[in-house]
């Protein structure tokens, strides 16, 4: 099946719906104009990948798209909305504005294709090809899961796995479990695996806590005023950036069970467990890996995008126009591509500036 389209979206979580609901509102339809493809089979993008027990940082009113605000989470006693609750959102989201969301096609090339008469960019995914004079990619990271290279890592007996194939703490009943990383991730993980097992936990730097009181309504105000702040071009360097560590009632719940101290990283892995560059050695039948995810933009290598620094350059009035393909464009990555762009809440400003870019130029 080949569409001829003003804009093919790349992507089918929340920054490609945020960016399809801008442009859609401002008059393009959906499935003729605007073509959205999804490499998922359902809806929700990473939302429907992420492990069980995780919640959101903040009420629903603060983790809303555009256009739409997130439902109420009826139970309040289990603390903020589940990744459950997230799903229903964003599935009821699309069919609310009728996006269209064709799926499951994952893009594999994004190329410009030369003999257009229109100077369109060819979108390939399996048996679907677009032309298309705009391109967004908005495929977030879910699909590159960071791994870092340690020795012994191959000499390790036990289960090695990575935050992005946790699910629930069930299978680690009665184990010796390493949690790796100094994020949300980590901290969350260990406070659910601490339940059912010996756990250890183990950072590169000492992690950092909010304090109790401050939660994604803190941060969503904190991302507010540094997308002020730049789009003002003051100084938002006296502005804290979002990474800490949230104290959701899990991680509380932790803190209070004496689990969540972290150590320094080790230095090697061993065939039984792990090796610290001082000698001390400890035994594991199992690492999480929590230590990230790096943009998934292997669909643009034909573009030969990348700079020195291995990163795409954007800019434009909308801070995502790719620099050396200025029909392409990059949301929902983070903070190189707009301020809180990889969160729920954040979304929406690169999303409008996008679309709004885009529109000038249709």
């Amino acid at each position: 099946m080949h569409l001829d389209t003003q804009v093919t979206v790349v992507g089918g979580g929340q920054a490609a719906l945020a960016t399809a609901f801008y442009l859609r509102r401002a008059g393009l339809t959906p499935g003729k104009d605007l073509v959205l493809l999804d490499a998922g089979a359902e809806p929700g993008g990473s939302w429907q990948h992420m492990w069980d027990g995780l919640r959101l940082f903040s009420p629903s009113t603060y983790s809303s798209l555009p256009g739409w605000m997130m439902p109420a989470w009826d139970d309040a006693r289990l603390g903020y909305p589940p990744r459950t609750h997230v799903v229903d959102y964003l599935t009821r989201y699309e069919d609310r504005y009728d996006l269209h969301v064709l799926r499951p096609h994952r893009v594999t090339a994004v190329v410009r294709a030369d003999d257009d008469p229109a100077g369109r960019l060819a979108v390939t995914a399996g048996e679907v090809t677009t032309a298309a004079r705009f391109v967004v990619s908005a495929t977030g990271t879910w699909d590159r899961p960071f791994w870092p290279a340690y020795p012994g890592m191959r000499d390790f007996a036990g289960h090695q796995l990575h935050a992005a194939q946790y699910r629930s703490p069930g299978g680690f009943t009665g184990q010796r479990v390493l949690v790796v990383g100094g994020g949300n991730s980590a901290a969350q993980i260990l406070a659910e695996v601490s339940t059912v097992a010996e756990t250890t936990w183990v950072t590169v730097r000492p992690p950092r806590f909010l304090p109790d009181d401050v939660d994604g309504r803190v941060l969503f105000a904190t991302a507010r005023a540094r997308i002020q702040a730049l789009s003002e071009g003051r100084d938002h360097a006296g502005v804290a950036g979002l990474g800490d560590i949230v104290v959701v009632p899990g991680v509380r719940d932790a803190r209070e069970r004496g689990v969540l101290k972290a150590q320094p990283m080790f230095a090697r892995l061993t065939p039984t467990g792990v090796a610290w560059a001082d000698g001390t050695e400890q035994e594991a039948d199992a690492v999480i890996w929590c230590t990230g995810f790096r943009p998934a933009l292997r669909h643009l290598t034909g573009l030969h995008l990348h700079g020195e620094a291995g990163r795409v350059a954007v800019g434009g009035p909308s801070g995502t126009r790719a620099v050396r393909e200025p029909r392409l464009h990059l949301v929902g990555y983070g903070d190189w591509v707009g301020p809180a762009s990889a969160t729920l809440a954040g979304v929406g400003p690169s999303a409008r500036a996008t679309a709004a870019d885009i529109l000038a130029r249709l």
